[in-house]
């Protein structure tokens, strides 16, 4: 008879059948650490602020909401969309719907950036993901039943860095395991932002941790 055996990773790990495939900022053969340095710097910005309509789809009040099911739906479809769309262009980190509105559906959603090179212009940037997007492929027929979505971008705004709505330490236990967030403190570099432990080599304070 077979016997299973427990599976030896913690933290949320997933057991691969020979190692441990850890989450997001944990680290150790069972997932037993958090990652030494957790580098937040993508969450300060830049961003292009877009709003596109997407015409084979209708709007019903619940996708007003940010936590209903409705729009959490949508707002998944919407964004593998404009990840297979964004996929190939430089710096490109991601999307976050911002709010959905009528007509037939308005997204008002932020693409993140990676922070540019000196000599790259956002406003650049901002146009060319305005042309990516609508020239992207649509579906055949564009009925509400086709396999995809419609859509026309409207506007595109490059917006720099702003003061974060969170405050660093609050950014750092956002992002840090829930389990591990009271040994985490925010370290500003020149280039950005990392969350780190007394464990993370050259920071102030730190000692040489061994895994212990």
């Amino acid at each position: 008879t077979l016997v299973s055996l427990p599976d030896p990773c913690l933290n949320g790990g997933l057991w691969m059948g020979t190692a441990c495939l850890c989450p997001p900022n944990m680290d150790g053969p069972r997932c037993e650490f958090g990652a030494t340095t957790i580098n937040l710097t993508a969450e300060l910005g830049p961003f292009v602020t877009m709003m596109a309509r997407v015409t084979n789809r209708d709007f019903s009040e619940d996708m007003g909401d940010t936590s209903s099911p409705g729009h959490r739906r949508f707002a998944e479809e919407f964004s593998r969309t404009m990840d297979g769309i964004y996929r190939n262009v430089p710096g490109y980190r991601g999307i976050d719907v911002l709010s959905l509105s009528r007509g037939s559906v308005v997204v008002n959603y932020r693409v993140r950036l990676r922070p540019l090179p000196a000599n790259a212009s956002l406003e650049r940037r901002a146009l060319e993901l305005l042309a990516v997007t609508n020239a992207a492929s649509r579906p055949h027929g564009c009925s509400a039943s086709a396999d995809g979505l419609c859509f026309t971008a409207t506007s595109a705004r490059a917006t720099r860095a702003a003061a974060p709505a969170l405050n660093d330490t609050e950014l750092c236990r956002r992002h840090v395991p829930a389990n591990f967030s009271r040994f985490y403190f925010p370290f500003r570099t020149a280039n950005g932002l990392l969350c780190v432990t007394n464990c993370t080599l050259n920071v102030p304070g730190a000692f040489d941790c061994h895994r212990g």
